[in-house]
């Protein structure tokens, strides 16, 4: 069955003539000006602003807190020859902070060091023996946190008490009490004054690079570019800007590192976008951190060595590519784990690679629409992910049982967290008690914003164009997502590795165009059928064997009314967790399977149900469709057969007579059946007696033969009828 994920807002047009004067200046069409106004570019200066980016538009890093201190500190340290630790974290976002920091410290003669912490030996954030082993073995004496460090109280305080200053340089959630370091650098820090809020690491970072190096270095914005939309924090403001600058140097990075992992990718370095980093660049990047040593990752980002570079490019492919094997492994796994009574998934098990986690935890989440947490086993501690629905506050949740927990912290939508095994069952019993107590609904489903109602005729090359404009889209300046309706879907095949993908061709008039369905493989047939289809997609371009054409991504679809398929041919499958109709059934969908004797008892079974979706199978079991109700001919030619002999064994008889007078078999015993009744036979024993003397009568006189003339009627409609025809009749 088509479901929608969302429920959809399609935005309202507006009216503001000055401007759609100012965008047509500019060359928009209106679709551009329509997207841009919904995303707050509202009038002619904000317009200017967004489409003439400059890197004088940056804020000034000394309005950060501390800022000042920080580089004083830092300088002073390059000048005595102090060894300077530069501290990150394993995901994509600390290795980008880390690099820009190295090569900002490399330029000024700094005596420094990297370490990116191992996600499974040291944990996220500052880690006490870390912090003494480069104290005691490496004799640092200054600490620059990048992307991590507010919720370092332990560890800073030990470096401190050493007499190692520590930075804190960071973007996430403030906690209620600031570690006690020699400086915190953070957008949101309650006594500065930095106007933009959202940085993500890396953006903190190169603002602490352009306060010690005194002016903007353009030529760190692609290591930016990469940590802002890997970190999925708002593309507006500044992000926006150092995005866009830093996405024009990717398209031709100086960086061997990156061009070798963008070729193992297989994506043209001049082609590179917000999309490139976001589903090729960052994943792997990231799943270097998720199952390894994080730290050869500065190495790529940085390094002149080409050999080594190219090594470590293949490394962190194979990587990724492990990264999915096991995804996919604990995915399924914890599939067969699922409660399907419970309003929220607990499912933990040993083995599993703590590092993947969340992802399958999303994966999940996206599949039930319901809060799930994937927890991985290891000496007594189930330690994991969590993921939530909007209508749970997945942190608020957990944080009601916070006696429970050895750890956890994160937001509204994720957590982190560790519990005792002991304690599983209980934390399931929290979140159930917590959705009880403040009557959560869960079953709200999140909203997706359209932009505007297309017709497939607005569709060109030229429109897509023109949108790109508009780019990057991200966090907070979403890519435009379109209504369609009002078309016929061509054709539906399924794509790549395990017909998991779907490629839709849809036409109105005369104008065809090709949707992308990612992960919809397995509804190939529902969609092939479907009637009054409606979909969400966004704008894309094919480029195949030197060809550009359009195409669209699906986002989501929903269908208006009753969903019918006909899976009444032998090579359509029954559909998987789809019940079989029954008295008692209850569901959205079901699977008319066995089509019954009696016609009114399939009325019974669908009167006072109100199904989403039903799936024709309509097996017969007596084809009397196929034999007909039996001809003038066919009686006759039975009654002459019998008439010559006295007496006829119908128990091992009837088969060779059905053979000889070409009857089929269970249309000859209904024609038994019909002669007995009109008293042409009798049957003792199983031997059949023609009675000479018997009554003419019409054979329309039986109500056996008016019984299965309606059987006839019926099956015809079950066997050869529409989809439609079969349910207004079912439902009349």
């Amino acid at each position: 069955m088509i479901t929608s994920k969302y429920n959809w807002e399609l935005l309202p047009s507006f009216s503001d003539q000055a401007f759609v004067k100012a965008t047509k200046k500019e060359g928009l069409v209106s679709l551009a000006t329509q997207i841009l106004y919904e995303r707050g570019i509202q009038t002619p200066e904000a317009l200017s602003a967004f489409l003439n980016p400059s890197l004088e538009q940056l804020h000034d890093p000394y309005l950060f807190h501390d800022m000042d201190k920080a580089v004083k500190r830092i300088r002073r340290a390059i000048e005595d020859n102090e060894r300077i630790l530069i501290y990150g974290d394993y995901d994509a976002d600390g290795m980008t902070s880390a690099s820009i920091l190295k090569e900002t410290l490399e330029e000024l003669g700094a005596e420094y060091q990297v370490y990116l912490p191992n996600r499974f030996t040291d944990g996220y954030g500052p880690n006490k023996s870390v912090y003494k082993y480069f104290i005691e073995q490496q004799q640092v004496s200054l600490i620059v946190t990048v992307d991590n460090g507010v919720a370092g109280q332990e560890a800073i305080a030990y470096a401190q008490d050493m007499g190692v200053d520590v930075i804190v340089t960071d973007h996430h959630s403030l906690p209620d009490q600031l570690p006690d370091a020699y400086a915190i650098i953070h957008p949101e820090h309650p006594a500065g004054e930095y106007p933009f809020k959202y940085l993500a690491g890396c953006g903190v970072a190169f603002k602490l690079a352009t306060a010690l190096l005194e002016q903007i270095q353009p030529e760190l914005l692609d290591l930016v570019a990469i940590g802002t939309i890997a970190d999925m924090v708002s593309l507006t403001d500044e992000n926006r800007i150092m995005v866009q600058y830093g996405l024009a140097l990717l398209r031709q990075s100086e960086r061997i590192g990156l061009q070798e992992l963008l070729k193992l990718a297989g994506v043209e370095a001049s082609q590179v976008n917000e999309e490139t980093i976001g589903f090729q660049l960052a994943p792997r990047l990231n799943a270097l951190g998720r199952l390894d040593d994080p730290n050869p990752a500065i190495e790529l980002l940085t390094g002149f060595d080409e050999e080594e570079v190219a090594d470590i490019a293949a490394m962190i492919d194979d990587k990724n590519t492990e990264r999915k094997h096991v995804v996919q492994t604990i995915y399924e796994e914890a599939k067969v784990m699922i409660k399907p009574d419970s309003p929220v998934q607990v499912l933990a098990a040993e083995g599993w690679n703590p590092g993947v986690l969340g992802i399958v935890a999303g994966r999940l989440l996206e599949e039930l629409q319901q809060p799930v947490i994937v927890l991985s086993i290891q000496d007594g501690l189930a330690k994991g992910s969590a993921r939530s629905v909007e209508g749970l506050d997945i942190f608020q949740a957990l944080n009601s049982g916070r006696e429970l927990f050895e750890a956890f912290g994160g937001h509204s939508g994720a957590a982190g967290l560790t519990v005792k095994v002991e304690n599983l069952e209980s934390l399931s019993e929290l979140l159930v008690a917590f959705i009880q107590k403040y009557q959560l609904d869960l079953t709200q489903k999140p909203t997706l914003i359209l932009d505007e109602e297309l017709d497939l005729a607005d569709l060109t090359l030229e429109t897509v164009k023109s949108l790109e404009k508009l780019a990057p889209f991200g966090m907070n300046f979403s890519k435009p997502t379109f209504y369609l309706r009002d078309f016929q879907v061509e054709s539906a095949r399924t794509m790549g590795q395990d017909n998991a993908h779907l490629k839709l061709r849809i036409q109105k008039d005369a104008v065809s165009v090709d949707v992308v369905a990612f992960g919809q493989g397995a509804l190939v047939q529902e969609f092939a059928q479907v009637k009054h289809l409606e979909l969400a997609v966004q704008l894309s371009v094919n480029q195949w064997n030197g060809n550009t054409t359009l195409q669209l991504m699906l986002v989501d679809a929903r269908v208006q009314g009753v969903q019918l398929f006909d899976i009444r041919a032998k090579h359509h499958p029954l559909p998987e967790a789809v019940p079989i109709l029954a008295p008692k059934v209850e569901s959205a969908s079901v699977v008319l399977l066995d089509i019954p004797d009696n016609p009114q008892e399939l009325q019974t079974l669908f009167a006072h149900q109100d199904f989403e979706a039903i799936y024709f199978k309509n097996q017969i079991k007596k084809e009397y469709y196929l034999t007909g109700y039996g001809s003038r001919e066919q009686f006759a030619k039975f009654y002459k057969a019998i008439y010559q002999f006295p007496e006829f064994d119908v128990r091992y008889k009837l088969k060779e007579l059905a053979d000889y007078l070409k009857i089929p078999y269970i249309l000859l015993i209904k024609m038994v059946q019909i002669f007995q009744e009109l008293d042409f036979v009798t049957i003792t024993d199983g031997v059949m007696t023609v009675n000479k003397e018997a009554q003419k009568r019409e054979i329309t006189e039986s109500q056996i033969y008016q019984d299965l003339k309606k059987t006839v009627q019926f099956q015809e409609l079950m066997a050869l009828g529409t989809p439609e025809e079969i349910y207004d009749w079912l439902t009349k």
